[in-house]
């Protein structure tokens, strides 16, 4: 293992970096730490959305929701390997392709990890509200958002331990849910048809089956944040990759199976449609009575507004880390505390641009919706320039021979994702295009200003990050 951890820092040095943040992660750190992150039980509060964009055929829409993002993470797992440091996509297209396009995609996937955030904790302080009246959503937010930030600051072995007992947690919660669901379905409970939500011929489209997919596509958005934590994984890079894809297949089947326990007690869209954002809680409710209702719905408030939240404020601090670091963003974000060993700038950013954004969304009737429809469009287009860097850099530039890992894999992954693009909301493409040629406008700054995008020379840098007491 130690042997592993030198080749790694030499890696990085071979890329014009030097190791900074603490290599502490193991396997399975990576792997809990994916799944904490999409949320094992992240069905729990967007089923009716889904159900009702599906047509009832929830468990469809995730299982190919399931297959799209595993092609996605079979390219995260080729580029990983051939530049095992933080920033995630933007650092892969930056080197696999250009510096100018790797600004592109980190800015685009910017829009989710800045978002995403504000979305989970809106929806958890929501649902406290339900049993601590008193105490109103911003309030929540604050909270929330301070625990998440101080654990953050003490350092990612912290945080990779107090993800681990919350995905306990959550996994104990999802068992309970399954067992008592699915003995409701034997003793007669369900009023359901259980093939619905694999398939019904009478509802079935593209376009209704890849529109439902734009919003399942939630759950799954999270999985990429393991590759954000390259430079403090202590085993090979390829280890990295083997967690990308472990936990997203685990976290779609999981998906699959809750919402089809979940559907056998929902009769059809009809019956949610005046309660959409409560649907899966009133299933538990028909399944197991008050209590699984009121076990299910506090779980989803603990595990949005603490566990997922927290990785997604992990995620986003290393994505502004690594483009600081390579002067595409203020140098002050690439700064690491010697003592903890983390991006401690890059963290109180993040969070205090949560702060506003959740503060502004809190007083919206229309918070959680309006976020829900913003987020995934710009990782979406993040993920096609992924794929694109895997062809040019490995096929092109590399002249590699692995037509279907190089090629085939990529292409697919690119069809699929536009797919979903082409039939997501109104409201979230035009904010995607928006976002877009908001990020174009600061490219053409930065060249006017001398500060094109670029990334270092192989070899030691001659300005190597700074390292800074704070």
């Amino acid at each position: 293992m130690f042997g592993a951890v030198v080749f790694e820092q030499d890696n990085l040095r071979r890329f014009g970096y030097k190791q900074e943040l603490r290599r502490s992660l193991s396997f399975p750190d990576l792997l809990f730490y994916g799944l904490i992150f999409m949320v094992p039980i992240a069905p729990f509060g967007i089923f009716g959305s889904v159900y009702q964009a599906s047509g009832g055929m929830v468990t469809l829409a995730y299982g190919i929701g399931m297959v799209a993002m595993v092609f996605t993470a079979a390219s995260y797992a080729q580029m990983v390997k051939a530049f095992p440091m933080a920033g995630s996509v933007y650092t892969y297209a930056g080197r696999g392709i250009a510096p100018p396009v790797g600004f592109v995609a980190g800015w685009m996937v910017l829009l989710d990890y800045i978002l995403v955030p504000s979305l989970l904790y809106l929806v958890a302080g929501s649902a406290m509200t339900t049993f601590v009246p008193g105490v109103p959503v911003w309030a929540w937010l604050l909270i929330f958002l301070a625990f998440n930030t101080t654990v953050n600051f003490f350092g990612i072995k912290l945080t990779a331990v107090t993800t681990r007992v919350m995905l306990v947690g959550e996994l104990a919660v999802l068992l309970i849910f399954l067992a008592v669901g699915i003995y409701g379905v034997a003793t007669g409970k369900a009023t359901g048809d259980p093939l619905k939500p694999l398939f019904d011929s009478h509802h079935f489209s593209t376009t209704v089956a890849f529109g439902a997919v734009s919003v399942a596509a939630l759950s799954f958005l999270g999985f990429d944040g393991i590759s954000m934590l390259a430079e403090e994984n202590r085993g090979e890079s390829r280890q990295v990759g083997r967690a990308l894809i472990g936990a997203l297949v685990l976290a779609g089947l999981l998906f699959m199976v809750q919402t089809w326990v979940a559907s056998m007690f929902v009769s059809g869209p009809a019956q949610i449609k005046g309660d959409v954002d409560n649907a899966f809680y009133n299933a538990a409710k028909v399944a197991g009575g008050p209590w699984l209702s009121t076990l299910t719905a506090l779980t989803t408030a603990i595990a949005w507004g603490f566990a997922d939240s927290l990785v997604a404020q992990v995620a986003t601090s290393r994505l502004l880390f690594a483009m600081g670091r390579d002067r595409q963003l203020p140098k002050f974000l690439a700064r690491v505390s010697p003592k903890r060993m983390v991006p401690t700038n890059a963290i109180f950013l993040t969070a205090l641009v949560t702060l506003g954004v959740g503060l502004y969304m809190s007083s919206r009737d229309d918070g959680i919706a309006l976020l829900s429809s913003m987020i995934n469009v710009g990782a979406l287009a993040a993920f096609m320039l992924l794929h694109l860097s895997v062809v040019v850099y490995h096929l092109i530039k590399q002249r590699s021979r692995r037509v279907f890992v190089h090629l085939v894999v990529p292409v697919v992954g690119i069809a699929i994702l536009v797919l979903v693009e082409v039939n997501a909301d109104h409201n979230a493409q035009i904010l995607g295009v928006a976002w877009l040629t908001l990020g174009l406008i600061v490219l053409a700054s930065l060249y006017a200003l001398g500060r094109r995008p670029r990334v270092p020379s192989m070899g030691m840098a001659e300005d190597e990050p700074v390292q800074e007491t704070v």
